[in-house]
């Protein structure tokens, strides 16, 4: 929630920009965009790709800012506080939304950030290791079912094998990992017997026989292995889990500023060259609206709410 004081000085800043932008077009000024995570991912690539364009474009040097930490928290902060001029803006991912599950976020992720568009979805895929019995997603509910407690799942972060548990009625040991390929040789070994990654990464492991992929995550199957099916089709209807990007701006932003950024970075999204890039990635570009934006972030963030509090998650200061 926002402190008192930045309830008092929320109108200064908050006059300023329509100000500038009446007086002149955007962007006045350089303009940055945060990553919450370290370079090399999705996020910092599509942010990248953005930036390259949108420089030539917005006539003023557009840059890309790393600022990660507590789990994708510090940058959005940054964003959050920043003079909501359009100048400051955030891409952030899956984690923006389940981080307020787990933690107790330094701002608001509803009122204190604007939401531009989405920018890319990627499914995630249950996988198990190569010497686990079950060989699809109904083998594995049945299987886990019969020895609860008795198999470890590996989590990183995210809560989509919480997610897959709960709706599943499975009880299996979280076994915690800072991030998905530092789970994978575990997996290999058989020390945990499942978790959810994204696609692509694991793809070479599955046709090297060092995993199995019983399913996909996503609305449709994942065109990179269209023969696995979906979770949602042989299990549990309407269930997805998939990791996605989204681009905002600090709260207050004037609403014809949110427009005209929405319909560069769209558009820039959408061009054959960005598209192929991300298809590259695994990835899918995935474009809306600020409202059906906000309509996404708020209802993910319900999800995963349940989630944790179904598994008895209990929120937490904010990391380090």
């Amino acid at each position: 929630m926002p402190s008192r004081r930045s309830v008092l000085v929320a109108p200064v800043p908050l006059l300023a920009p329509r100000l500038a932008w009446s007086q002149g077009r955007f962007p006045a000024r350089p303009v940055r965009i945060i990553v919450p995570y370290p370079p090399g991912g999705v996020s910092d690539i599509t942010a990248r790709l953005l930036a390259e364009h949108l420089t030539p474009l917005w006539g003023q040097p557009v840059s890309v800012e790393n600022r990660t930490g507590a789990n994708g928290m510090v940058g959005a902060e940054v964003c959050a506080r920043a003079a909501p001029d359009g100048t400051t803006l955030c891409l952030a991912g899956t984690a923006h939304t389940i981080s307020p599950a787990l933690y107790r976020t330094p701002y608001d992720t509803l009122r204190d950030l604007t939401y531009i568009t989405t920018t890319s979805q990627t499914p995630q895929a249950l996988i198990v290791a190569p010497d686990f019995p079950p060989n699809t997603a109904a083998e594995f509910v049945n299987y886990v079912k019969t020895q609860p407690d008795q198999f470890g799942y590996a989590t990183f972060g995210a809560l989509g094998m919480e997610l897959l548990c709960h709706r599943a009625g499975l009880r299996m040991t979280r076994v915690p990992y800072r991030g998905s390929t530092q789970g994978h040789p575990d997996l290999i070994a058989g020390r945990v017997q499942a978790m959810l990654d994204t696609v692509t990464p694991t793809l070479p492991h599955v046709r090297a026989g060092r995993m199995k992929m019983l399913a996909t995550c996503g609305a449709q199957r994942a065109p990179q292995a269209p023969e696995i099916p979906t979770v949602a089709e042989t299990i549990l209807p309407g269930f997805t889990s998939t990791v996605w990007g989204v681009l905002m701006a600090p709260a207050g932003t004037p609403p014809e500023i949110i427009q005209r950024i929405h319909a560069d970075t769209t558009t820039l999204l959408h061009r054959p060259d960005i598209t192929a890039r991300h298809h590259q990635l695994g990835t899918a570009i995935w474009t809306a609206t600020p409202d059906e934006t906000t309509r996404f972030i708020a209802t993910e963030m319900t999800k995963w709410d349940e989630t944790a509090r179904a598994i008895g998650v209990q929120r937490e200061a904010a990391p380090s």
